[in-house]
């Protein structure tokens, strides 16, 4: 099971139309663009997608049409987050996964729970999947580091925990997972940035952002580096980088869905209290897409 999510997954943006409901034609078509370009699976309703904005009516909805648009061509991920973790229990448990090959799970934000309070929100998680998890360690925007050893502990104790999806950014960290992780457990990058170092050290592959946008570029870096072929894969990377620089200038996700607008694939709408990027970036945007369509 956990083989099948080795090499590139995208989070998949939600796309809004101008008056802020939720563009599904837009969304079918992000999701053939990314099919299309050979990434190897789908994330659901991760931060990417905005679903901090979503009401659980829409989150149900994205989640239900996104299973049918994808109809099993790929695995399939989705997201559940939260740092209520008995309101989190309840909505696994609630939910139908059919369709779903895995649950993507963000360490609880705001609440800065201790180590040990972590581990137990992740069993209670675990306990409640019908699919396997995958943590999601992401201190920017969880205000809380999930450690090595925690990562380390939840991936010994609990069969179903089969990943980490790690966005510490902090290379001995992951390193130290990589070093002294059970077998079959996979560690994948959340930074685009650094995705192929981290695969040198010995990562699984990525949870991508770009890859909405550039999936065959980026998904054939990060099968070439899996691959231990680092000179191509190197081509393709810096190809990428400033491209990729750029769409965090102003937060996430709006750099990348005024590349998809600049493709003609989504729309640049985001929910408040996330706001459209600058003209400035934008044409800073568009000229690299330039660029890189020319390479």
């Amino acid at each position: 099971m956990p083989q099948q999510f080795r090499g590139t997954g995208v989070a998949l943006v939600t796309p809004f139309n101008e008056d802020g409901s939720i563009d599904f034609d837009g969304l079918k078509n992000v999701i053939e663009h990314d099919i299309k370009g050979g990434v190897e699976y789908l994330v659901s309703l991760g931060t990417t997608g905005e679903s901090a904005t979503l009401s659980s009516e829409e989150k149900l909805a994205v989640l239900r049409f996104t299973t049918k648009a994808v109809n099993k061509r790929v695995p399939l991920v989705a997201g559940f987050g939260g740092n209520n973790t008995h309101e989190l229990v309840e909505s696994i448990k609630s939910f139908d996964f059919e369709g779903y090959d895995a649950l993507l799970s963000a360490s609880p934000y705001y609440n800065k729970p201790t180590q040990e309070g972590i581990y137990q929100h992740y069993k209670a998680v675990a306990a409640a999947s019908p699919v396997p998890v995958i943590l999601y360690n992401v201190p920017g925007r969880t205000s809380s580091n999930i450690t090595a050893e925690t990562t380390l502990r939840l991936a010994r104790d609990f069969k179903n925990i089969i990943a980490v999806k790690e966005a510490s950014g902090n290379f001995d960290q992951v390193m130290q997972i990589i070093k002294y992780r059970p077998e079959g457990f996979l560690v994948i990058s959340g930074d685009d940035l650094i995705t192929l170092p981290l695969i040198a050290c010995g990562a699984d592959g990525v949870i991508s952002v770009i890859g909405n946008a550039i999936p065959a570029d980026f998904s054939e870096m990060v099968r070439l580096a899996l691959k231990n072929d680092f000179v191509a894969a190197r081509k393709l990377h810096y190809k990428l980088t400033d491209l990729t620089n750029l769409l965090f200038v102003e937060g996430n996700p709006g750099g990348v869905k005024a590349v998809l607008k600049q493709l003609g694939i989504g729309t640049d709408q985001v929910r408040l209290p996330l706001w459209r990027i600058s003209n400035e970036l934008t044409t800073k945007l568009e000229a690299e897409l330039d660029i890189i369509n020319q390479a």
